[in-house]
């Protein structure tokens, strides 16, 4: 299905950074791993496989990028400001160098793009579309967490508070929230299975904040039977991304 392999030099990074592209044409998306942090992940998980319907008929085309969320969020090593700077990077990553080159990649300069991940990979979606709304115009998360100081030993400040999302989206006002309602659309699901503590609670806590404040999104919770693991992810993409993109 057209994969290729490519290092895009990253000056916030400091590094070149892997990023896997499949698809021949289509609707682009971002998919964001998990912990695992491999941007081969979505490939040896089975997800392409699943979806490769939609990538073969042009309705999506995927970039799969590593990330550096141990340098942020896993393995809590130095301070919580030099994590959270790491984070900054990878978010500089995102928007000056994965976007134009999605964009030229798909020949539309302004090209809106959809973002998706499972467990932490879904966390970085939906913190993409809730901060970048006019670039990221749909996010899946699948499992995530939301409340972000469950990485940081309960530790706030400045740079976690706006990377928490059940600390931040309660309290978005003014034009701030406008172009959040305006621009961007979630979907978050969530198994009530094994694994899933955790995530359940605040997939189901975002969800009631989203409604709260009238942002468009849709809540999806499956049963007892779904787990917090890549066969019932798989089963979930399929799902919504061909809901997402069946035009």
């Amino acid at each position: 299905m057209n994969a290729r392999h490519l290092m895009l030099p990253s000056p916030a990074m400091g590094r070149d950074v892997h990023v896997w592209c499949y698809g021949w044409w289509g609707s682009p998306v971002v998919i964001f791993p998990s912990a695992a942090g491999f941007a081969h992940e979505w490939d040896a998980q089975g997800m392409l496989e699943v979806l490769s319907p939609l990538l073969r008929s042009g309705r999506i085309k995927l970039y799969c990028p590593e990330s550096n969320v141990s340098e942020a969020w896993t393995k809590k090593e130095g301070t919580l400001e030099h994590r959270m700077a790491r984070h900054a990077a990878y978010e500089r990553f995102v928007l000056d160098t994965l976007v134009p080159f999605v964009r030229a990649d798909v020949r539309l300069s302004e090209a809106r793009i959809a973002v998706a991940g499972c467990s932490l990979g879904a966390t970085y979606a939906a913190l993409m579309a809730l901060k970048q709304p006019e670039v990221f115009d749909r996010a899946l998360c699948m499992s995530g967490r939301y409340l972000t100081t469950v990485f940081t030993e309960g530790k706030m400040n400045a740079e976690v508070y706006f990377n928490n999302p059940l600390a931040f989206v309660p309290r978005l006002a003014g034009p701030a929230l406008d172009r959040v309602r305006r621009n961007t659309h979630l979907t978050l699901v969530c198994g009530q299975g094994p694994y899933e503590e955790g995530c359940i609670e605040e997939t189901i806590e975002l969800a009631d904040q989203l409604a709260s404040q009238r942002v468009p999104h849709i809540r999806d919770i499956w049963g007892r039977d779904s787990r917090h693991d890549w066969d019932w992810w798989q089963k979930h993409a399929l799902v919504h991304f061909a809901r997402m993109f069946a035009g």
